[in-house]
């Protein structure tokens, strides 16, 4: 091979190779961004969800259920004064928890509503019987009688504990979510449900309202913090305010989608809302079982 022929072939060489180094270069930049890429992706979901606030050792939890309606009851006390609040009882199941205030030595010092409830009747009204001494609670906007009314902002204690209020309407006009920020936890009532929300097409609901509220008010609050509803229908416990921020069906859409897919439900009418509204206004003090 000539000179000539010989310098053509190595500067060739060169360059095939100085291409082939080139683009070796390029797709490891690419890799290496979409590596970077993932890992910022994971690290900012990592971040959003905070690590569990564990409850203190003085502050008691209860989570109750009543089959019938679906409902949670919560019942909270502060373990050293034996102070205790219930939130959301059911009528059908007083007796039950007013047995078990009992065995556990604490005093019923509130029995709350997040709203007046269209599906169940309270059992405010029977707690107060069975537990002289117990003052009913709901929000000023409810329309409902109690000895005590809330307004956004006020405060709720028992023990050293503190329940602070916030006003969410949308499934009607006086619910109220209550939030315990020490323990991180927030009972939502029918506003927010775990991958819902309560209905908005009777009983003074607002698609919007609800929607600005939730997206306001809690989901504002730190993405760690539990959610507790008033109801759930799938067997599910407890939520935190990140999974319904990402997961939510409804409430991950557009105000506007949001807005067309809760006035297009078309779903059936409460079955006791005729029986419930009436005694919820007066907080469950009427038709209770004398047995």
């Amino acid at each position: 091979m000539n000179s000539v022929a010989f310098s053509l072939l190595s500067s060739l060489r060169r360059s095939v190779l100085l291409q082939v180094k080139r683009s070796d270069i390029k797709i490891r930049k690419i890799s290496c961004l979409a590596a970077q890429q993932r890992l910022s992706h994971s690290n900012s979901n990592n971040m959003d969800m905070l690590p569990r606030i564990s409850f203190t050792t003085d502050f008691f939890f209860r989570q109750l259920f009543d089959l019938e309606s679906s409902t949670y009851t919560y019942l909270l006390a502060d373990l050293n004064t034996h102070e205790a609040v219930i939130i959301d009882p059911v009528l059908e199941q007083a007796k039950r928890d007013a047995q078990l205030v009992k065995e556990l030595g604490l005093k019923l010092k509130y029995a709350m509503n997040t709203h007046m409830h269209a599906d169940h009747i309270t059992g405010t009204g029977w707690l107060k019987q069975l537990l002289p001494g117990c003052i009913s609670v709901i929000s000023k906007a409810s329309g409902a009688k109690a000895d005590k009314h809330l307004n956004e902002g006020d405060s709720v204690v028992f023990g050293r504990h503190k329940i602070d209020t916030l006003a969410t309407p949308g499934h009607t006009n006086g619910c109220m979510t209550y939030v315990i920020h020490e323990q991180g936890c927030v009972f939502t009532g029918d506003t927010l449900l775990i991958r819902g929300c309560g209905r908005t097409d009777f009983q003074e609901g607002n698609a919007r309202s609800l929607y600005e509220n939730v997206h306001n008010k809690i989901f504002t609050l730190g993405t760690n913090y539990r959610i507790y509803p008033a109801h759930d229908y799938k067997g599910q416990v407890e939520s935190t305010v990140w999974e319904e921020k990402n997961y939510n069906p409804r409430l991950t859409k557009s105000l506007e989608e949001f807005v067309a897919l809760m006035d297009n439900l078309n779903l059936p009418y409460p079955k006791k809302i005729d029986q419930s509204l009436p005694a919820n206004r007066e907080c469950g003090i009427h038709d209770i079982p004398q047995n």
